[in-house]
Formats: structure tokens, C-alpha cells, sequence
């Protein structure tokens, strides 16, 4: 994988696109001292070489009555890829199941669920989750609070390195 260039201008706009992705290209040319076409270049850009992956709005779940947040670690009863293929799929369905990862460890998946409250999960639990296919155990930690949430990537690894100021090298004697 070739690895893309991105200057400051662009680390500056991909920061402004994570905090507000509806924000105009003028107002975001503002915000970064390029014109508005300029932006608009660099956002089909990195859209195009997949580093804008794509544009949402980010609902509050309390909000709309998802006032609960369950993170599940699934074991499977077996480890093979059709096992594997065919639990991904059913998971993939579940509208409360909001992110789902293969992961190392104990578990062999992990998933981050909402739904309205504990009744709500008892029956996605009992009559959907463990029916999943491949599903041997699930372990569930129901959250009680929220101490950070972000959408937002850190991006201060991709910025240029400084250049070091060189010293003048002495002639020794």
C-alpha cells in the first residue's frame, strides 16, 4: 500500500471535517486560509484515494430512547472460516448491533449494542443473539456511563516532521 501525502492543509480540513462534516467549503476555506475551490479539490482528493470514507450525522441515542449500551464478547463453537463467514453475516443484520469486531483474546468477537432499556436487551439477547449462527457463549457488560466517545481519529502522527535546525558544525582542532 503506497502510503498518501497529506500536508498541513489537508490534516487541517480532515480535522475540521470530523468536528462538523456539514460545514461549506467556503467556511471551511475560511477556517484554513484556501479558497473554496481549493477545498473543494482536496476533499474530492482524499475522497477519491479513500481517506474520506464517507459523510453521516452522528444521532444521539438517548435521544431517540436508546438509552442503554451492552458490549458482548462472543465465543463461537467452532473456529472455521464458514463458521466465521456465516455468524459475520447474521451479526451484520442486527440493527442494534452498531459496531462488531473480530478481535484476539478471550472472545472471538466483540459488539457494541443500543437499545431502549434492559428488557429491550433481554430479548435481543435471548432470542437473537445467542441464535446467531456458530454462537457457543456471550459474555455482556451493560455500560453505566460515558466517558468518551468519539468518531474523531487522532491525526497528529501524519504531520510533516519538523526539519531539525542543523547546527554549524565546528572545525575542530
Amino acid at each position: 500500500m503506497s502510503k498518501i501525502a497529506i500536508d498541513k492543509y489537508d490534516l487541517a480540513l480532515l480535522d475540521a471535517l470530523q468536528r462538523k462534516g456539514n460545514t461549506t467549503n467556503a467556511m471551511l476555506g475560511e477556517q484554513i486560509h484556501l479558497s473554496a475551490s481549493q477545498i473543494s479539490r482536496r476533499i474530492q482528493r482524499l475522497e477519491e484515494d479513500g481517506i474520506i470514507d464517507r459523510y453521516v450525522a452522528l444521532l444521539a441515542p438517548s435521544a431517540l430512547g436508546l438509552g442503554v449500551t451492552v458490549f458482548a464478547q462472543v465465543i463461537v463453537e467452532r473456529h472455521s472460516d464458514s463458521v466465521s463467514e456465516a455468524f459475520e453475516s447474521q451479526a451484520a443484520l442486527v440493527p442494534e448491533v452498531v459496531d462488531c469486531y473480530a478481535v484476539s483474546g478471550d472472545a472471538d468477537y466483540v459488539l457494541r449494542l443500543v437499545v431502549p432499556d434492559l428488557s429491550a436487551f433481554s430479548e435481543l439477547l435471548m432470542k437473537r443473539l445467542l441464535n446467531l449462527p456458530g454462537v457457543s457463549r456471550i459474555k455482556t457488560s451493560i455500560a453505566l456511563k460515558t466517558i468518551k466517545q468519539t468518531h474523531e481519529l487522532p491525526l497528529d502522527h501524519l504531520k510533516q516532521p519538523s526539519k531539525a535546525k542543523q547546527r554549524p558544525r565546528s572545525s575542530g582542532g
